[in-house]
Parts: structure tokens; sequence; C-alpha cells
């Protein structure tokens, strides 16, 4: 089915097989394929891409997030210049983060009550506040097309009783979101599931969240110092208390067996910074598995990273070339392993969105994974 743009914000189901689905997220400045990996384009930016090389790799939404935009440039600065649409030149759908995990990961000095947070910004030292009214007023100014709930997110492990208030507080945070929050033709706001890794406490942040109504539901605080198999249980706990004709996002997640192992339990929507991260450190991810380029072992070897990829950077460079950047601090290796991660990214969500519609789930998520684990032996080795 072909991606239609709709005046409202609008999610259908397509394709499901066992819980792995596939759909289609309409608002009026683009569609949204799901399952769907979205970049991270935290300050205005996704790290060393040019905007159309995001597009052109498959992207249909991109990330930005309250508290970088809110302490540089400015949430005001950005609206009197049309927009964040318009300011980084991105067009398409924009979900914003509602700022609530940075305060928490990047602030100095932060002071949490039942109002909001008050925090030192990790940049200057200047002194702000951020309420779900201020995150909401923010959202709004940047002119952001999903919208999130401000929230409290504990890193884990956290004891079950600081886990419980934390969620309790971001119940009643969703609450003045929804109150505060500014509807607009196609903009959405989506609450946040939070609860750690007790089950119950999930279960209850679910039935609360889907009581308030929102238009989407992500699953919060996961992804955060937790091993893979408790955040996998939250989202097998989670899922049957969300409704199924909505988005389901799992937020700062992750790596590609991640996603993997999230789609086949649900989930429609991805966000992290792992792929252009990894890229600048000299990281790139292919259907082998991992690829460290700093290895010495890659300084005389001549093959691309993956002749499969339909992306240049992992098909005309060579393996030597690109440890050669690396190792020499090069930026065009940051540009170059970050369009390579971001394309193996989105290859491998349009792999898993074709194998849904096609009742082959299954047999994808089983060669992907024997992919990885198999590497390179069946690659000639470098002459």
């Amino acid at each position: 089915m072909s991606a239609i743009t709709s005046d409202e914000f609008t999610f259908t189901v397509q394709n499901t097989d066992g819980a792995a689905r596939t759909g289609m997220i309409s608002m009026p400045r683009g569609a949204i394929r799901t399952p769907a990996f979205m970049p991270v384009g935290t300050a205005a930016t996704v790290k060393a891409m040019y905007p159309e090389q995001v597009k052109s790799l498959g992207a249909d939404v991109v990330l930005g997030n309250v508290y970088h935009l809110m302490l540089r440039p400015g949430a005001e600065r950005v609206a009197a210049l049309g927009g964040l649409h318009r300011f980084m030149n991105w067009p398409y759908p924009i979900l914003t983060d509602s700022g609530g995990f940075q305060v928490m990961s990047l602030a100095k000095l932060r002071k949490l009550d039942e109002n909001g947070v008050t925090f030192q910004s990790h940049i200057d030292g200047s002194k702000h506040v951020l309420t779900p009214e201020r995150s909401m007023e923010i959202q709004a100014l940047l002119g952001s097309d999903i919208q999130m709930q401000f929230d409290e997110c504990v890193r884990l492990p956290a004891s079950d009783a600081e886990v419980e208030r934390a969620m309790r507080l971001s119940l009643r945070w969703a609450e003045r979101s929804q109150k505060a929050f500014r509807p607009a033709p196609g903009r959405a706001l989506f609450g946040i599931v939070q609860g750690g890794g007790n089950h119950g406490l999930r279960v209850q942040s679910a039935r609360a969240l889907v009581a308030m109504g929102f238009k989407g539901y992500a699953l919060g605080g996961l992804a955060v110092g937790e091993p893979q198999d408790v955040m996998l249980d939250m989202i097998e706990t989670t899922v049957p208390h969300l409704p199924g004709d909505a988005p389901r996002y799992l937020m700062g997640v992750g790596s590609p067996d991640d996603l993997l192992e999230s789609v086949r339990r649900g989930v429609d929507m991805f966000d992290c910074v792992m792929p252009t991260r990894a890229g600048r450190h000299g990281l790139a991810y292919t259907r082998y598995g991992r690829v460290n380029l700093r290895n010495a072992r890659w300084a005389g070897d001549s093959r691309p990273l993956d002749t499969a990829s339909k992306c240049a950077a992992a098909t005309d460079y060579s393996r030597a070339y690109l440890h050669h950047l690396v190792k020499s601090g090069e930026i065009l290796g940051m540009m170059l392993l970050t369009w390579a991660n971001l394309a193996y990214y989105q290859e491998l969500m349009a792999g898993m969105r074709r194998a849904i519609r096609e009742g082959r789930f299954e047999d994808f998520y089983a060669a992907t994974k024997e992919g990885w684990a198999r590497g390179e032996q069946d690659d000639p080795a470098p002459t």
C-alpha cells in the first residue's frame, strides 16, 4: 500500500505475522511506514548526515529533543525562524522527546518535585525549570508532529518503591501534559508507560494511560541499564494492555538485535543514537554483525563493508580506507560509517516490513540471526 498523507493523525495496521505487524501512520507532513526506525536528530541535526541523505535511506521521521533545543538555540528562536521543520530543512514528520530523560541523565544539580524539574544546563550552568506545561509549550513552539508527555525516567536497577513513585508521578504529569497539549491538524500526543522491570507497575501504568486516551503509547524507562531479557519481558507484559489500533513506540532502543526482537513482540516504532554514535567511533553495523574499523586487521583489507548493501558508503570504499580514516580521525570516516550504519538500520526495517507482509517473519528472523552469528566466514579472505 502506498504512503498516503492525511489531514489528521491516523494509524492503520496493514499486516500481521504472529505478534509482528506492519502499519501506516498518516499525517499532513507525510506517512510513516511501521515498523519504523527514527534517526535521532537531537539538536536539529542527524549528526554527520545531510537531511536529504537521511530521507534517501528510507527514514520517514526523525527525532528532536526538547532538552537540547530549549537550551540551544531556544524554542522561541526556532519558532521565530519558522519552526523546527524549516530550521533543519526536514519537511517530513518529526517526533520530539519531552526532555525528561535528558534532564535526568545530563543536567547538573537537578531538583525534582510535583511541579517539575529545576536544573542547571550542562552547557553553561544556567538555571531552568521544565514542567509538563513547559514541555508541551516548547514542543508546540518547535512545531513537531508527534509530541511526548513529560515523564520521569529512573535508571535500572532501582527499588520497586522508587520505580512506583516515578511511575505515579509520570501518570500525574501525563494528565497535565494532555491538558497543556496544543492540538493542531495532524498533531499527536503519545503517553509513556513507566514501571521499570516490575510487571504489575507496567500494567497499571499502561491501563491508566489507555484510559486517558492518547494517540500512541511509548514504552519508556527501558534500555537504561537493564539486561535485554528484562526489556523484552516488559514488552511482552505491556503490549497486551495497549490498544491494537494505536502505535507502540519503544523509546531509546536500540541495537539491530533489539529491533528484531522487539518487532517480533509487536513494537512499531524505535529511536536510538546507536547507529550514528557508533559511526562516529569507528564501528559499523552490517549483515555480518558489527565491524570495528579501529582494529588493525582491516589495515590491508581491500573489501568493502558489505557487498549486499544498497549504500555507497558500504560498497564503494575499502575497509582499509575506512580503517585509515578512523585511525587518522578524519571527519569523512565518521560521515561514511554513520551513512552506512543508518542505511543498514533502514534496510533491516524494510526487510522486516517485507517479511511480515509476505508472512515469513520467522524465516527472516532466523536468517538475520544466523547472518550475525556466522559473520564473514563465507566471504573470500582478502588477498
